[in-house]
């Protein structure tokens, strides 16, 4: 899982790195499957009603930002079935003319220490690398001109892809979408909430329930699920609330900040959020895993998971959904 602030995050420009970066890509996509068997992606009718209730957030079983295992109360929410796709953003696009984070270029006053070639636009896009060995910083690589329209870089688009989940969404994207639409994002315990299963179950998806890295990650890609990337949303069958892609896929932002455990003791010391990876950045907390989760690496495709993601940065696997909340559905109807 990438970590760290855009500053850090290492550039490419070379024609040939590119070059072999898109063919990999391309080759890939030409080979996914474009019908799935459970593809009954409908975006008009695209939410959920979700009950309230009460449940127990995060686990005392798995990794230590999961901790402290508590009692949550959630009220009555809707929630979208699917990730957000490109087809259903490029209408927030075509209609507000927003550029994304990636999009633009980062102004002086805001990045006062990144010199000028270093604030062009552009976002971060895993690469497989060539030898088991490589770090994780090799797999991760900036990319200039890489954004939703371009994921893997300015060679590539989305055409035949609207139904991928958007990606390169940085938080203030998803938030401007979700606003938008008159919708909000999940809080981190709705998000939880709506992905458990009526016996409260934690453990991974099955190989072909959910689209994951079968194999040695990051080398070997089984493709059990049938994708080595991102998958079309709605491909898989939904979980007991009727929602597709909670698990695996791409992950999702949530609208809290994200701290190393549930009940961190100095949140108040830091408003914006706190991961120790990478501190003084703003950070929210993701969720849901996504197509780079392996047996060997992440392991974070269950509900209780979570992971910190700088706030001002998109990736490759990271997307979003929306919610309606009690509250504003009610002054809909007004």
């Amino acid at each position: 899982m990438l970590a760290g602030p855009r500053q850090a995050q290492l550039r490419i420009s070379t024609i040939g790195l590119a070059l072999w970066l898109m063919s990999s890509y391309l080759s890939a996509a030409e080979k996914s499957p474009t019908n799935c068997e459970h593809a009954d992606y409908q975006p008009e009718n695209a939410l959920v009603y979700v009950a309230g209730g009460e449940f127990e957030m995060g686990s005392d079983a798995f990794y230590p930002e999961e901790r402290d295992a508590h009692r949550v109360i959630i009220d009555e929410f809707w929630i979208s079935r699917f990730e957000v796709s490109n087809l259903e953003f490029l209408a927030f696009v075509t209609s507000t003319n927003y550029k994304t984070v990636a999009e633009r270029y980062l102004d002086q006053e805001n990045y006062p220490d990144l010199p000028p070639e270093q604030r062009e636009p552009g976002s971060v896009v895993f690469l497989k690398p060539r030898l088991q060995q490589d770090r994780m910083g090799n797999w991760w690589h900036f990319i200039q001109g890489a954004n939703w329209r371009h994921p893997e870089g300015p060679n590539s688009n989305i055409e035949g892809r609207m139904r991928h989940p958007v990606v390169h969404i940085a938080y203030e994207d998803a938030l401007a979408y979700a606003t938008w639409k008159g919708h909000e994002l999940p809080t981190e315990a709705q998000w939880e909430y709506a992905a458990r299963t009526a016996d409260n179950n934690n453990v991974r998806m099955q190989p072909t329930e959910a689209n994951t890295w079968q194999g040695l990650f990051p080398m070997i890609n089984l493709k059990d699920d049938g994708f080595e990337h991102r998958a079309p949303v709605g491909c898989f069958e939904a979980n007991e609330q009727g929602l597709h892609d909670m698990i695996g896929n791409v992950w999702e932002w949530t609208s809290d900040r994200y701290f190393p455990a549930h009940n961190y003791s100095d949140k108040q010391k830091t408003p914006e959020g706190f991961d120790p990876t990478q501190p003084g950045i703003a950070v929210q907390a993701i969720k849901g895993g996504s197509f780079l989760c392996a047996p060997n690496f992440c392991q974070r495709y269950r509900p209780t998971a979570r992971h910190a993601q700088d706030s001002t940065l998109g990736t490759s696997h990271i997307g979003f959904r929306t919610v309606l909340n009690r509250d504003a559905k009610e002054s809909t109807r007004k």
